[in-house]
């Protein structure tokens, strides 16, 4: 075959060409330390670049971005708990002061400050939030918990489920002594009977409330709001053995209202048999303070049957503090009646839980939201408030005491038959502040167990976020490891070693320069020289 120096020529320049695109190439590596500039170089370490820078993307957005989130948030709601904790503890310290041996004014002093202080507090954990989200509303994060500054317009139609262990013990003072301010009145005025009476009660979570709903004996929807002609309803309840049955409740507008109705004490008359037995079911409804006192045969009766009922009521105007009712129960927001707004907490029976998850690793979701229904009692608050109407009750009841013997001591009420009439009256003060200091010392040391409860609440959240902490932390440490070993492999498969780079540079290029000189001989000769 003839070889012609166009041939060589051409080859020559073929392979020059090709030691200065390996040396390009090379070049290339060496400034970016990259096996490849596009995908057709490899197409094999492109592909698999591909699924590798895929799949630390998804690493890095778990390990940078969800769980420091999600660890945030149970950072925050861990916070609130803990601070819960203390409120709690707090709360039940002073029932155990308050629960002691008749106590000095200046110890219900203290005890009244301090409660009334907590009382401040024991729902306002319950607004924590992380990054304006609040962390126990559920979806409603851009919502509080309660409402932050009294509110008289808003209104609701909540219904409530109540239940035979929701029954509970409770004392009623009437025919309060009401001093007198001159001897003329101690003379002439009426002297106060003070009067106990126990009841069984169950209390709703809110006082002051509009009316409630029930049926009357047609069984048609009545709603009772204690007004002339419109104070009775019945409210149907339903045993464990799925039985049912109903309460005659009467309604008043407050606890006044009910004494007066009965020659100024408390009572609650069921009809009863030819054996003397109570044949019916009776209770009253108190407005002002939210409670359904319950007749002797209607508490029997609910507790034996292990009863619940589904009472439904309308409140209007909600205080600073107060908890709003859609994250507890099932209810309406009526402040707009053409436009009201449903709330559902449970639904069928089963409460409807509205989970905020963060996705923290492949296929695993954590639940990072705790509801606030396992954690702030709607009972605590009134307790709290009960606990300080009997501290002022006794303070009160004390200071009649205290003011009638000065009023002994004073020149205006010298004659006998003034000194006499103070006497009665003092009698009844002293039976008024006994029937105070007892509820008192009684009511607080049954609060304990309340606040007992309560605390048991907060911790069981307080140990499952701890334990979804826990979780959170074992799947930090794998979306770590996970991380170093894609980036590990991310590197072996797209990036080359800077020293390895140059000896393959060097030689290329010397390879280069060896071709441009071949090439140069080739030319140094042409037919001409030979002629």
């Amino acid at each position: 075959m003839r070889i012609t120096n166009n041939m060589m020529l051409r080859n020559t320049s073929s392979n020059i060409n090709g030691n200065k695109v390996n040396v390009n190439n090379l070049n290339n590596q060496m400034s970016s330390q990259k096996k490849i500039q596009r995908p057709s170089e490899d197409p094999v370490i492109a592909i698999r670049a591909l699924r590798l820078r895929s799949t630390l993307s998804e690493i890095d957005q778990y390990y940078e971005n969800n769980i420091p989130d999600a660890e945030s948030w149970l950072e925050i709601t861990d916070t609130a708990l803990k601070n819960m904790v203390t409120i709690v503890t707090d709360i039940r310290s002073q029932c155990v002061y308050g629960s002691n041996d008749p106590l000095t004014a200046d110890d219900r002093n203290t005890i009244l400050t301090s409660l009334e202080k907590l009382r401040d507090q024991v729902y306002s954990e319950g607004n924590a939030d992380y990054a304006g989200r609040t962390v126990f509303t559920g979806y409603r994060t851009n919502q509080k918990l309660t409402f932050m500054e009294d509110d008289k317009t808003t209104s609701y139609n909540i219904t409530q489920t109540l239940g035979y262990g929701d029954i509970g013990e409770y004392r009623y003072y009437s025919d309060e002594v009401t001093l007198p301010t001159t001897a003329a009145e101690v003379l002439g005025n009426t002297i106060a009977n003070p009067k106990e009476a126990t009841f069984d009660r169950i209390r709703l979570s809110y006082g002051e409330i509009d009316s409630i709903t029930g049926k009357d004996a047609a069984g048609n929807t009545v709603t009772a709001d204690g007004t002339a002609g419109n104070n009775q309803a019945l409210i149907g309840y339903t045993n464990a053995d799925g039985t049912t049955g109903d309460l005659e409740v009467t309604v008043y507008d407050t606890l006044e209202d009910w004494a007066a109705a009965n020659a100024n004490e408390y009572a609650i008359n069921e009809d009863t048999d030819s054996d003397g037995t109570p044949d019916t079911m009776k209770a009253v409804f108190i407005k002002e303070t939210g409670e359904m006192i319950l007749g002797a045969n209607a508490s029997s009766q609910l507790r034996s049957g292990k009863a619940s009922l589904d009472l439904n009521y309308t409140k209007t105007g909600f205080d600073k503090g107060e908890l709003r009712p859609e994250y507890y129960y099932n209810c309406t927001d009526i402040t707009d009646p053409v436009n009201p707004v449903d709330f559902v907490k449970y639904e069928n029976g089963k409460e409807v839980y509205q989970d905020i998850e963060y996705v923290v690793a492949a296929n695993q979701t954590l639940t990072v939201n705790t509801a606030a229904s396992d954690v702030f009692d709607a009972a605590l608050g009134r307790d709290v408030d009960e606990l300080i109407e009997a501290v002022r009750f006794a303070q009160e009841a004390n200071a009649k005491v205290e003011e009638i013997e000065k009023m002994q001591g004073m020149q205006e009420y010298s004659s006998d038959d003034c000194q006499a009439a103070l006497e009665d009256w003092l009698t009844a003060a002293k039976k008024e502040r006994d029937y105070a200091d007892d509820n008192m010392q009684k009511l607080y040391n049954s609060y304990i167990g309340n606040c007992d409860k309560y605390l048991e609440g907060i911790n069981l959240a307080k140990t499952d976020v701890g334990s979804k902490g826990a979780s959170l932390d074992l799947t930090k440490n794998r979306m770590s490891n996970q991380q170093t070993t894609m980036e590990t492999l991310k590197s072996t498969n797209e990036d080359r070693d800077l020293s390895d780079i140059i000896i393959d540079y060097t030689a290329a290029y010397t390879a280069y320069e060896a071709s441009l000189q071949a090439a140069a001989k080739i030319n140094q000769n042409t037919l001409l020289n030979f002629i």
